[in-house]
């Protein structure tokens, strides 16, 4: 099979990357010391994971307040705005068309990073059990200010539950993410991007090209 020429495409900015590696070295802590507080493995101890997993804890809450406020007001928020459009070709890409070599039905365009399924999974994340996790994981941590907040009526088993079902949900993403940034042309090549900040995609796929396509083709999906 004949393979596509590659080009360029200055994709990622510095607080782009900077953000996406830091978020997950405080993901990865969070999850190794939070399984050891449950009890599941011992490693750095229990007091000592108690302490890192609460001040890390509170720091990404921190974090993640600019990281709303960053993509709000350099209008990067319509990156995760959801659309339904060639969203069964992104499927059947995936679940088929990956395996036979076939071109990615979407590709990457500054204006668009993300695939649709993607833009579903990154908004359900960022808007949905991210906020769940970080606001049990606060009132875990807050279980003695409870009666002064007027909070005495919820339940810690519960709060803890979900806590723990988010972690679980968390490692799962982790685990699919892993295993997606090795779908690229090559191996590396997601991460590489990730590093510094140039995607390699296929010629005739940037902004130029697409959109020219895109005015010729009929929509489909």
């Amino acid at each position: 099979m004949e393979h596509a020429k590659m080009v360029n495409i200055y994709l990622y900015t510095r607080y782009e990357r900077f953000w996406h590696w830091l978020q997950s070295a405080i993901i990865i802590l969070l999850l190794i010391t939070g399984f050891e507080v449950h009890g599941s493995f011992r490693l750095l101890g229990f007091r000592t994971a108690v302490d890192t997993h609460s001040f890390v804890g509170l720091s990404w809450l921190i974090l993640f307040a600019f990281f709303i406020f960053w993509i709000f007001t350099t209008g990067e928020w319509r990156q995760y705005a959801p659309t339904t459009r060639k969203m069964l070709a992104v499927v059947r890409y995936y679940s088929y068309g990956i395996f036979r070599g076939e071109s990615h039905p979407v590709p990457k365009r500054k204006e668009a990073k993300h695939n649709p399924l993607q833009r579903l999974v990154y908004l359900s994340l960022a808007a949905l059990l991210l906020p769940i996790q970080m606001a049990t994981g606060f009132l875990y941590w807050s279980y003695n200010s409870w009666p002064a907040w007027g909070l005495d009526w919820l339940s810690l088993p519960v709060v803890a539950a979900i806590h723990m079902a988010g972690a679980f949900a968390i490692l799962s993403f982790l685990v699919v993410h892993l295993y997606m940034i090795t779908t690229g042309h090559t191996i590396s090549a997601h991460t590489r991007a990730m590093i510094t900040g140039w995607e390699e995609v296929e010629e005739g796929t940037r902004i130029e090209d697409w959109e020219q396509k895109e005015r010729k083709s009929p929509q489909t999906d």
